[in-house]
């Protein structure tokens, strides 16, 4: 099968791309000395996990329990399900490790750890469970010098669960770029959640794992003593986002979603294509950034972008490219059926629309010429 022959719109995948950001996180950890857990929620594919794992058997990390279970499936067997738990879930959590998985969750309240412990109590299975820190006021979690740290780990620790330690993901650093800003971030991460690890030591309460993860502070970071591991996920794609922060470079960028030409508007300056919101999301991630991309920048079949064009607007089934407002770029002439290839805002909402990559392979695509090399299937839900 070769490019100009698949269907429209569909998600592409430049493996040399990938292979490239991976390696450059797994570099970056072993000159700090700290090991990757990798999340997968960015994949949700068995083919790319297998290149961000260090073994076969794991470890990773995971946003979905329907994750937990396709990557138990396949062989992963050191699991973090890096959601707050809800007592609705335990049934599942305890049913993957009846298998023999070595899931564990995260919390920050006493009432789940309650539930938790209760669950371990009933089972004699002790579920365990890493305390979730708030280290940059971006989400969920407890404080560093939260007292309810301490209540949390002893309702966990002697209520019949296993207390495994503290997890932080310092989302606040999506909202400050520049390489300065990350490493700031980065070491405000480290702080929040080693600290958060010490209290409990000094409380008697066990703190073997300090996970720390997010992309930025990951390829960021400069010193990361006294953190166990490290997680990250959308590395692996990179977007948009990404590159607006100066994460990455736009030609780091491993997944687009290929669409057609279907049309014109040429009195209003519009391409149509095939490509709308259910191929590329809804996401509008670099709004708030210094450039604003809409729903994507708009590339040849050989993934080189065109000069300010940028998807402006999207239907369920349309995509709107047009030239940037403000630029003087001349439209490009294309006819009906010429294919286009959009770069993605947010790399997990954009692979989330798909359920398989079309690989490009280590060359990566010359145009509608180009071989694809495979396809992996990805999956979804919850």
């Amino acid at each position: 099968m070769k490019l100009a022959d698949l269907q429209t719109p569909c998600l592409l995948l430049d493996e040399q791309r990938m292979d490239r950001n991976i390696a450059r996180l797994k570099q970056q950890l072993h000159r700090l000395g700290v090991p990757l857990r990798p999340h997968l929620k960015t994949a949700k594919c068995i083919e790319v996990a297998r290149r961000l794992m260090p073994a076969a058997a794991g470890p990773a990390t995971v946003s979905t329990l329907r994750e937990a279970e396709q990557f138990a499936a396949a062989g992963v067997r050191d699991i973090l399900y890096a959601v707050g738990i809800t007592p609705a879930k335990l049934p599942r959590v305890l049913e993957l490790r009846r298998r023999g998985i070595d899931l564990s969750v995260i919390l920050d309240t006493p009432d789940q750890a309650r539930a938790l412990a209760a669950a371990s109590r009933e089972t004699g299975d002790r579920i365990p469970a890493l305390i979730e820190i708030d280290a940059d006021d971006h989400r969920a979690g407890l404080r560093p010098r939260d007292p309810t740290l301490i209540e949390v780990g002893r309702l966990l620790h002697e209520g019949g669960a296993q207390l495994r330690g503290v997890v932080t993901h310092a989302g606040g650093s999506y909202d400050r770029p520049g390489s300065e800003a990350f490493i700031a971030a980065a070491e405000q991460e480290r702080a929040a959640v080693v600290n958060s690890a010490d209290a409990l030591r000094r409380a008697g309460l066990p703190s073997p794992v300090v996970s720390v993860g997010s992309t930025p502070t990951a390829l960021f970071a400069r010193d990361l003593a006294g953190v166990t591991e490290v997680r990250a996920g959308v590395f692996v794609f990179q977007d948009l986002v990404m590159a607006g922060l100066g994460v990455c470079a736009i030609d780091d960028i491993a997944i687009s979603v290929l669409g057609a030409v279907i049309g014109h508007q040429r009195e209003k300056g519009w391409i149509l294509t095939d490509a709308g919101w259910t191929a590329m999301s809804r996401d509008r991630g670099t709004a708030r950034q210094a450039v604003d991309q809409g729903y994507g920048i708009v590339c040849d079949p050989a993934g080189r972008p065109y000069e300010d064009l940028v998807m402006t607007s999207t239907n369920q089934e349309h995509g709107i490219v047009a030239i940037r407002a403000g630029s003087q770029a001349k439209l490009p002439d294309l006819p009906v059926g010429s294919l286009l290839r959009i770069l993605p805002n947010h790399a997990c909402a954009t692979a989330g629309q798909h359920d398989r990559y079309h690989v490009l392979g280590k060359g990566g695509a010359l145009g509608a010429k180009e071989e694809i090399a495979a396809v992996w299937p990805r999956f979804s839900g919850w």
